[in-house]
């Protein structure tokens, strides 16, 4: 559906207008046209379809993406929103960015973009740079709505790190730790390669609809930048997490493997003593004398009581 279709003309809004009307305004000078689509079908999308840009918002669930088509632009933006029990929406934005018009197409978010509208008109200066700017603060408000997930994905981790040398957590930490990574993955495959389609808007080239706010584009730039070393960082240590985690696992199977070894070193000796006097052969040594019974129970006692003072002494008991 059209969630707003308004008129811009010298930075200021002239009136929110149908979209029979589109057309009589892109022909006055000075005027551009800001279209507002959500979750539109693919009639609404036809209808606007002006160049072949607009056939790649009907195929959705793309990577960020910034193609150039004549002199319009199309951007792929993905948003990423915190769901319950910590679970990562991602949804996308479609920008068409033309000399006299700017086409957003909203899939699958439910957070919209009027903030990023109020903005806009609040700055007529900077809105006379026509869609070139508007494309600016989408992109600038999609990026910082990256830094809230990243902070609470680092706290999430923090609260697992203290956790890591509980007793009897180590596995239950490799499940959060695991999950923890996948979610740092979907914020990298949306800020990742978002970094290189923005710096084709302030570097080299720049397309023409972007002329003259290059300055704002390296400003998102930065934050995307920050974004991915933060994340790289993180994801770093996550891995580091999990090996440790895996490493205590293993240490701790193999301290009870040592415990399990000395009771059976304890079991084994006075079996194997009465395993031998049990099989009762005439000719066996001791087998009548009177204290051979106290004989073989004091050996017993003995050889378990050493064998238990030196896995006591290695640590195994």
């Amino acid at each position: 559906m059209i969630v707003n279709c308004v008129a811009y003309q010298d930075g200021r809004k002239l009136a929110d207008i149908s979209q029979a009307d589109i057309s009589e305004y892109l022909k006055r000078p000075g005027c551009f046209v800001w279209v507002a689509l959500h979750d539109a079908d693919d009639e609404e999308l036809e209808a606007m379809q002006d160049d072949l840009a607009v056939e790649d918002a009907l195929n959705g669930h793309q990577r960020p993406k910034l193609e150039e088509y004549g002199d319009v632009i199309f951007v792929v933006l993905h948003i990423v929103e915190t769901e319950a029990a910590a679970v990562l929406h991602v949804g996308e934005l479609a920008v068409f960015a033309g000399p006299n018009f700017i086409l957003t197409v909203r899939s699958r978010a439910q957070r919209g973009f009027a903030d990023v509208r109020a903005r806009c008109e609040r700055e007529p200066e900077l809105l006379r740079h026509g869609s070139g700017f508007v494309l600016y603060a989408l992109m600038d408000a999609v990026v910082d709505r990256y830094f809230p997930v990243l902070d609470a994905l680092e706290s999430e981790f923090e609260g697992l790190e203290e956790q890591i040398f509980g007793t009897g957590v180590a596995r239950l930490n490799i499940e959060a730790l695991y999950g923890l990574k996948q979610r740092l993955a979907v914020l990298k495959h949306a800020a990742g390669p978002l970094q290189e389609a923005v710096g084709r808007l302030h570097g080299g080239r720049v397309p023409q609809v972007c002329t003259g706010t290059q300055e704002y584009f390296r400003d998102v730039s930065d934050h995307l930048s920050r974004i991915n070393q933060a994340l790289d960082g993180l994801r770093d240590t996550v891995t580091t997490a999990m090996s440790v985690s895996v490493s205590l696992i293993q240490l701790q199977e193999n301290e009870m493997m040592k415990r399990l070894a000395a009771c059976a070193a304890l079991v084994a000796v006075p079996t194997l003593i009465a395993g031998i006097y049990g099989m009762n052969f005439k000719s066996m040594p001791e087998l009548g004398w009177a204290y051979g019974y106290p004989l073989a129970l004091g050996l017993m006692a003995a050889i378990d009581g050493y064998l238990f003072y030196r896995f006591r002494k290695a640590g195994w008991l």
